[in-house]
């Protein structure tokens, strides 16, 4: 409000350099603070004279100089394209090419502001040349510098195939892969987060991470101290699964899955999250992935999280995971209703704090996927009480297919109560319920229904 940024500007050309770079620091500060702060910092015209003399200046003005274009490109786009507008892509490239450390993790800081925000802006990074030299910062020996090029070729990677491929072929795989066993939690999160980048994109992409030879290193990372080393790394595995059946094949035979399940068990909240997603990404691939999520025993964790967690989004993917398991064959759904999940699940779906979308997942996905497969009456009778009338639908309809061809259920159906259940439910003349009702009746003596 003082008009300092006018009065700063003329500084930036002053003859003695600790004045050219104090005030530097001083705009980037600024810039720092605020959106509104950085849009009086670029209006002022601060970038070209920030810039116009940099090839010349020694390293803490360049330091001072890239914090500047960080602090600005951080708030908006609109402010990042700015940057690149006045050249100032061009400007970091060099700071890159610089000797000392501390100025190429300024430079990387930099362009991981600006590449987050778009595919243009990060192609605008990429044409300007940086992936080759930020490849080159993360086979330095400083860490800092290490986990800023991580991070920002993971900023790259992230918004399309193509951007991913540009740093696959600056060779960044290979070194990024070397680092997952590196003793410091930072850049492991680092790391294992650009290879999950590259990797979400596509099968090829996915293929080539796996080839660098991730597997069994990676699942180290599951049982780390840092909760973000263990997110990041289930994130990576889930990344991997979700593509292919093979992919899904070669984690369970890498002893993935079983490393997911220890994980899932020993997390609480949003860390579980990626761990919950992959086990539901394998078991949808087939019925013999879903019967390994079974034989490693993932159903009683995936349980566990619809009753402990509070969160509506990470109850929906434990709900969605288990339909994926229960939805192949009557064995499945066994195996997943003998573990009292439906009666969870109902109560989930009958719960009105829960949101839209968990009681989607809940029932339209989860309970009828199970439902249509399940065959083993004890687990279904309870539902007969309480269930709503589109999932009684289904419950009813089982009970149906199974009832004619086995004696011995028929007697204890008599004997549970749940035939004289299916006689107080009220049911549209000529409907599937209906329908339903009847074919159950017709498998009894009619002074028994009666």
């Amino acid at each position: 409000n003082s008009g300092v940024v006018c009065l700063l500007r003329p500084l930036l050309l002053d003859v003695i350099p600790s004045v050219r770079q104090t005030v530097a620091l001083a705009l980037g500060r600024l810039a720092d603070y605020d959106v509104e702060m950085a849009e009086a910092v670029v209006k002022a015209g601060i970038l070209p004279q920030l810039i116009c003399s940099l090839p010349e200046e020694n390293r803490y003005y360049k330091k001072a100089a890239a914090f500047v274009l960080r602090a600005i490109a951080k708030h908006s786009p609109q402010l990042a394209q700015a940057i690149v507008q006045c050249g100032g892509l061009e400007m970091l490239v060099v700071c890159l090419e610089d000797f000392d450390p501390g100025v190429k993790e300024g430079a990387s800081w930099a362009f991981g502001y600006i590449a987050r925000h778009s595919a243009e802006l990060s192609q605008a990074v990429v044409d300007a040349g940086a992936v080759p030299l930020l490849v080159l910062c993360i086979q330095e020996p400083e860490i800092a510098l290490k986990r800023i090029a991580a991070s920002t070729l993971s900023d790259i990677s992230k918004h399309s195939p193509e951007l991913a491929q540009t740093v696959v072929d600056a060779g960044a795989i290979a070194h990024l892969a070397q680092m997952i066993t590196n003793p410091d939690a930072k850049l492991k999160r680092q790391v294992l987060s650009t290879l999950s980048q590259i990797a979400k994109h596509s099968v090829d992409l996915a293929e080539l991470v796996v080839e660098a030879e991730i597997f069994p290193v990676v699942l180290t990372c599951l049982k780390d101290s840092d909760e973000y080393v263990k997110k990041n790394g289930a994130t990576l595995i889930r990344e991997i699964a979700k593509h292919t059946p093979e992919l899904s094949q070669f984690i369970v035979n890498s002893g993935g899955v079983a490393a997911l399940i220890d994980c899932i068990d020993s997390c609480r909240g949003t860390v579980r999250l990626p761990g919950i997603m992959t086990l539901g990404y394998v078991a949808a691939h087939s019925e013999n992935l879903s019967m390994a999520v079974i034989v490693s025993k993932g159903i009683a964790p995936l349980s566990a999280c619809l009753i402990e967690e509070h969160e509506d989004h990470i109850k929906a993917a434990a709900a969605w995971a288990l339909g994926q398991i229960g939805r192949h064959t009557a064995e499945h759904a066994r195996h997943v209703a003998t573990a009292n999940v439906l009666p969870t699940l109902l109560d989930i779906f009958v719960d009105t704090r829960s949101s839209e979308d968990l009681k989607m997942k809940a029932s339209s996905f989860a309970l009828k996927s199970i439902l249509q497969k399940c065959t083993y009456l004890p687990a279904l009778e309870p539902l007969l009480h309480d269930a709503p009338p589109n999932i009684m639908k289904h419950v009813i309809g089982q009970f149906s297919k199974v009832l004619p061809h086995d004696s011995k259920a028929r007697r204890l159906f008599v004997t549970t109560g749940g035939l004289k259940k299916v006689q107080e439910i009220k049911a549209e003349p000529g409907s599937l319920l209906q329908e339903y009702i009847n074919t159950i009746n017709n498998c009894y003596p009619e002074e028994i229904v009666r």
